[in-house]
């Protein structure tokens, strides 16, 4: 049976601490489907399309990478794509405290999908897109938390 894992998330903008927790889980999964989640209350500040199209960028010579949008609950979209894992970023404890949560409601939901933690690098713990858009918004520069496919593209911001 192949291991397919989704990494949900909104990737608003895609970081560096993403990809960490992206390259550290490729060797642990066939394929690692990073799903977009497309929130109808949230206005992100970039659109589905760019953010797609940074981790296609970022990933154009790893063939066990696909990136999709998708709306609805995560543990619902696993079945669809036939995902058995979900995997998620911890930084904190209170991120885990709040991931584990959901873990354990998605497990009510759906027995046959199983919530992956992978701790990220010590580096990238201050990374948060919450703030990344916060230093774009004011004009900062944001680009020691940013992949260079994320920088390249980030001008007009």
């Amino acid at each position: 049976m192949m291991r397919v894992c989704l990494f949900p998330g909104t990737f608003d903008p895609v970081t560096l601490g993403h990809t960490d927790i992206i390259n550290r889980a490729l060797p642990l999964f066939d394929k690692i489907i990073v799903g977009i989640g497309i929130n109808p209350s949230k206005e992100p500040m970039f659109s589905a399309e760019q953010r797609m199209q940074w981790f296609r960028d970022i990933y154009k010579d790893e063939p066990k990478i696909e990136v999709h949008t998708y709306d609805g609950l995560t543990v619902n979209y696993c079945k669809t794509i036939g995902a058995n894992f979900i995997l998620r970023g911890i930084r904190f404890v209170s991120d885990f405290e709040y991931e584990k949560t959901i873990a354990d409601a998605n497990r009510t939901l759906d027995r046959s999908v199983e919530t992956v933690f992978l701790t990220g690098e010590p580096q990238y713990t201050s990374v948060a897109s919450t703030i990344v858009r916060d230093i774009l918004r004011h004009h900062g520069d944001a680009s020691p938390f940013l992949p260079g496919a994320v920088i390249k593209t980030l001008k007009g911001y």
